[in-house]
């Protein structure tokens, strides 16, 4: 699932030929998840921005139009403004590869596999393209997240200036889960996924395991946070099989020092890295630097 870098940097990609433009046609799929897209018509975007894993395009009418992408969802700019199409053919070979993902604005609007476009004033038509169908489409009242109880519930963006340390030392300390858990359901913190949770908490020598964690701790915990997430900014995000921004794959994952790398050697201390699954969520970490 994109995680908050990878959001963050279609955001950046998506800003400047979306923001100014009006919506002059659009087409979502029936499901409801998706065909609230349509209200967003005839409205200007003001401005885009990013709350955890959420697009938020802000509307002239006060509205918000609200994109999560789910686990194989991606925005791109399409050819033409047809609707879907069940007869078209997949998009995805045989095989199954990951080179399935299409190359940028090579999706066209009425791929199968699209679940909404809006048409903007410049002829240019943006596409929500998403395999699984997990994504996520709403149009609300500016700030009027009520039908998104994750968004609603929120906790702080980890790249805010204004969130310290001491705040999330406390925030962590309300909550019996393990601290693997706690980053991974919004509330702790916005925007982290299984991704960077393991990549800051192997950073931070923290166990993921934990149930609670000191001050210090909690200091070097969002210090790594912050480290991992600027980092895969910088690089254009991670793509593991599904996540390409609106110019390409992203190179972040080439840099993973512990995500993924279950039964390698850990890069501080040789150790034989390991995974189990937590919470129902698979997590690696190294014995030896992230005791418990």
């Amino acid at each position: 699932m994109p995680e908050l870098p990878e959001v963050e940097v279609v955001r950046r990609q998506l800003e400047p030929p979306l923001v100014g433009r009006r919506i002059t046609d659009a087409w979502a799929h029936p499901s409801r998840k998706f065909a609230s897209g349509v209200d967003a018509v005839g409205s200007e975007v003001e401005a885009l921005r990013r709350r955890g894993k959420y697009l938020i395009a802000e509307l002239d009418c006060g509205r918000d139009l609200i994109t999560h992408l789910g686990m194989t969802g991606r925005l791109c700019f399409a050819d033409t403004p047809t609707a879907a199409r069940d007869d078209l053919p997949s998009p995805r070979p045989a095989d199954g590869s990951a080179a399935a993902v299409m190359a940028p604005r090579a999706v066209s609007a009425a791929d199968p596999y699209v679940r909404a476009w809006w048409q903007l004033d410049d002829d240019e038509v943006l596409c929500l393209h998403d395999v699984r169908r997990f994504g996520r489409i709403a149009v609300c009242d500016r700030g009027d997240y009520r039908d998104l109880p994750t968004l609603a519930a929120i906790g702080p963006e980890p790249l805010d200036e204004g969130f310290d340390a001491a705040a999330f030392w406390r925030a962590s300390q309300r909550s019996s889960q393990r601290i693997k858990t706690q980053l991974l359901n919004q509330r702790l913190v916005a925007g982290i996924g299984n991704i960077y949770a393991d990549e800051a908490l192997f950073l931070a020598c923290i166990n993921p395991s934990a149930r609670a964690i000191s001050k210090p701790r909690a200091e070097l915990l969002l210090a790594a946070l912050r480290d991992v997430l600027v980092a895969s900014i910088e690089r254009g995000g991670s793509t593991l099989r599904d996540y390409y921004s609106l110019t390409g794959a992203g190179d972040n994952q080439k840099y993973f020092v512990c995500y993924g790398r279950a039964g390698e050697p850990c890069v501080r201390c040789g150790t034989e890295l390991r995974r189990r699954v937590l919470d129902q969520r698979s997590s690696t970490w190294c014995p030896a630097c992230q005791r418990r």
